[in-house]
């Protein structure tokens, strides 16, 4: 016990004691003061998200772009975790560091970098334009495509890391069987890869969709002005409404809305 205490005291204090503060908030009145919450036994916070649908909105564009994010990764996930696990051992090791490349340099970082690509100015619409392909610039930044590029290349490890272990326990003597009886490679793929890998696919896409849920930074910078995400509205009622109830409340419903793809991965990482 006293060797799990440092663990235990670690999620009380940075995990449960957040979440309880939230809860408090979250049933708490409004007030003009300082902190803007007054605390009391009231559903108001949750009465104004079930009135107002622009709460509800925005809780069903954060998981439909968690969703789409989460897809998109997988599609490039598969080709990358299959081709760096067939890879030979001191290849396989450059192609990991070059995956988690990303990760050691700073996210605004990155971030800032798609910005300088996608702009009117960027080099995509000057490669365009010098190519002939474009008489003007292309309106590339701050739409829905330029928000879902930045979330896939911030998240596309999550997804290709559980592939990649699947890939390495995958005994490449049943897809070559499946090629002995004559199975094209796409056959192979869908009855043999597919199968045996989905457990492993399926916890690559919570592992994104969870995030993406409430991502914030990517569709500030990058995202259309009408992607009102719950990141956004969150940040929109503490720090401009100073509405800390509202803001709290919504925090919990995304919470409780994420309760079933986290116990979905909790149930996959327990499979043998």
């Amino acid at each position: 016990m006293l060797v799990l205490a440092p663990a235990l005291g670690w999620l009380v204090l940075f995990v449960a004691a957040p979440a309880a503060i939230l809860v408090a908030i979250a049933f708490a009145d409004s007030d003009p003061g300082v902190p803007p919450f007054r605390l009391a036994l009231s559903v108001a916070g949750f009465a104004v998200l079930a009135e107002d649908t622009y709460y509800l909105d925005a809780l069903l564009t954060a998981l439909r772009v968690a969703a789409t994010t989460a897809a998109l990764c997988l599609l490039l996930a598969y080709p990358m975790a299959m081709g760096i696990a067939r890879a030979a051992p001191g290849r396989r090791v450059v192609l990991l560091a070059l995956l988690m490349l990303p990760f050691w340099t700073g996210f605004l970082l990155r971030v800032g970098a798609w910005i300088g690509l996608l702009r009117d100015e960027g080099w995509i619409n000057s490669l365009l334009q010098s190519a002939g392909l474009a008489d003007a610039p292309i309106p590339l930044l701050y739409t829905e495509g330029a928000m879902l590029v930045g979330m896939v290349h911030a998240y596309l490890p999550f997804a290709v890391l559980p592939l990649f272990a699947a890939f390495l326990r995958l005994d490449p003597s049943l897809g070559e069987a499946a090629a002995d009886l004559g199975a094209r490679p796409a056959t192979v793929f869908l009855t043999v890869t597919l199968p045996v890998t989905a457990p492993a696919a399926a916890a690559g896409f919570l592992l994104v969709f969870i995030p993406a849920a409430g991502e914030f930074v990517i569709p500030e910078l990058m995202g259309p002005p009408e992607a009102q995400m719950v990141g956004r509205v969150l940040w929109q009622e503490f720090f401009q409404n100073r509405d800390w109830p509202v803001a709290a409340a919504l925090a919990v419903a995304l919470l409780a809305l994420l309760l079933v793809p986290i116990r979905l991965f909790q149930r996959l990482e327990a499979r043998p």
